[in-house]
């Protein structure tokens, strides 16, 4: 979709007029009967109304006036924005102008950008893609306080949360660990960002023992990605580390998973690599000033002849030894390796995403992102107001050293699950034994993959993340 800003409307064009009041919308409407229709909408709380004159239809939207509550007032504008674009398909629209006719500027952005969102479609596999295709081509913005620069970091936003959603799309059988650090390289390349793919071998050469163990059951080899975004003008003189695990595939390993809305879906366990993907094409091509290091390793898990097994140990890349007890927690095996690797960056800040734990989803399901960390109160709470600002909310867990207790091993440093209870939180503490930065992990196993359509969200692949990290940087360069 071509979003742009413009200052001319045309008769022939179709229009949404966004405002809060009937007088909003009087401007555009040729009589009185429209104008009575229209006020007959809104007094029976009617938020959407269609209008159509010759030649063109106006699609009037009513929005709640910004006072309080202004994360869920965003938020009511592009869920508002997923509704009007099904009547959208029904008039076969493909060029719409959005007029501010007595809204916030915020909420133009917003409703854009749920727009841009819910027409999101990945057909790659459709034979018939023409059948399936409907999409709107082109949507310009009419608004006094939008500037250009505000259309180009929502474009640049946009841009990454759908390579986000195509990358956890992808089914194994394109998508596996080398053809994931293939295109994060092309992104790179189109986006300006540099990256540098470490083979097998050279993974072998440095000893990462988490990536190779739950890689042994595969035929297909590992990698281990780094990504680089540098500016010249950047405002932090150490960088920002995002870890994203990459696991294109995951079956459990030996200890298997059961095949019923388990396994069918495990494409999407490299989520939270996408979603570090997804925040460097973004950062990137909207050129924030930043300096951040990006950190995938990637690989399947699958139950081969010669997969890990529970009771083995594994040395890890930092030399710390993990019993393995449950072979489906592979991702804290791959993401210790790679946080143990950032050390040497000596990072301002360290944050991992990973679709980990089902318990951090059955604790909050879709509706948000599980967070913990070491990190700064304030630190924290601006990364949790990113997430209520994109509504990407980041529920804060305890991190208490007692959950850390429980990961005590009989024979080695470590085991890599710990007992009933706080299996999120247990997680968190296993990959925090691998870090001495401050750090924040975030567990988007909820929210990452939709089994239904979640309004502009989608269905499959979300790309969560994306607009979070986007919006922490963001507010970190102002």
């Amino acid at each position: 979709m071509k979003l742009y800003i413009t200052e001319t409307i045309r008769d022939k064009d179709n229009l949404v007029l966004i405002g809060t009041t009937e007088t909003d919308f009087f401007t555009f409407l040729n009589s009185k009967s429209e104008r009575d229709f229209v006020r007959n909408r809104i007094e029976n709380e009617k938020n959407i109304t269609v209008i159509n004159q010759a030649g063109r239809t106006i699609f009037i939207l009513v929005l709640k006036e910004e006072k309080d509550h202004y994360f869920q007032i965003l938020e009511e504008a592009r869920k508002a924005a997923f509704t009007l674009y099904s009547n959208l398909k029904e008039f076969d629209i493909e060029k719409l102008i959005i007029k501010n006719a007595g809204v916030s500027s915020g909420q133009v952005l917003a409703f854009a950008e749920g727009l841009s969102l819910s027409n999101y479609k990945f057909l790659k596999y459709f034979t018939k893609k023409e059948e399936k295709t409907y999409t709107v081509k082109e949507l310009g913005i009419v608004s006094d306080d939008i500037t250009s620069t505000d259309i180009d970091k929502l474009n640049a936003l946009i841009y990454g949360v759908c390579f986000s959603r195509n990358l956890v799309n992808e089914p194994l059988s394109y998508l596996n660990a080398e053809m994931l650090s293939e295109e994060v390289t092309k992104a790179g390349l189109e986006t300006g960002f540099s990256v540098e793919v470490f083979n097998k071998k050279k993974i072998e050469s440095l000893r990462m023992g988490g990536l190779l163990a739950v890689n042994k059951g595969s035929i297909d080899p590992p990698t281990f990605t780094i990504l680089e975004w540098k500016p010249e003008k950047s405002v932090n003189e150490k960088p920002y580390v995002l870890v994203g695990k990459g696991v294109v595939y995951d079956t459990g390993g030996l200890s298997l998973k059961p095949t019923h809305d388990s396994m069918d879906y495990m494409k999407c366990d490299m989520g939270g690599a996408a979603a570090v993907a997804g925040a460097f094409s973004a950062i990137s091509k909207s050129q924030l000033p930043v300096w951040i290091i990006g950190l995938i390793p990637a690989t399947d898990n699958r139950p081969d002849g010669n997969a890990y097994v529970p009771g083995d140990v594994v040395e890890m890349y930092d030399g710390t030894t993990v019993e393995v007890l449950n072979t489906d927690a592979e991702g804290r095996m791959i993401l210790a390796d790679a946080l143990s690797y950032a050390k040497q960056y000596d990072p301002e800040l360290v944050i991992d995403l990973a679709t980990l734990t089902g318990a951090a989803h059955a604790a909050i399901g879709k509706y948000g992102i599980v967070g913990m960390g070491n990190v700064s109160k304030e630190l924290m709470e601006t990364l949790k107001t990113s997430g209520e600002n994109t509504y990407e909310r980041v529920a804060e867990f305890p991190f208490w050293d007692e959950f850390a207790d429980m990961l005590k091993s009989d024979i080695a440093d470590l085991k890599n699950i710990g007992g009933k209870v706080g299996g999120a939180i247990t997680a968190g503490k296993f990959l925090e034994k691998f870090t001495d930065y401050p750090y924040i992990h975030l567990d988007i196993a909820g929210p990452a993959y939709n089994k239904t359509e979640d309004n502009y969200r989608g269905k499959g692949g979300s790309g969560v993340g994306v607009r979070l990290l986007f919006d922490f940087f963001y507010q970190l360069t102002r």
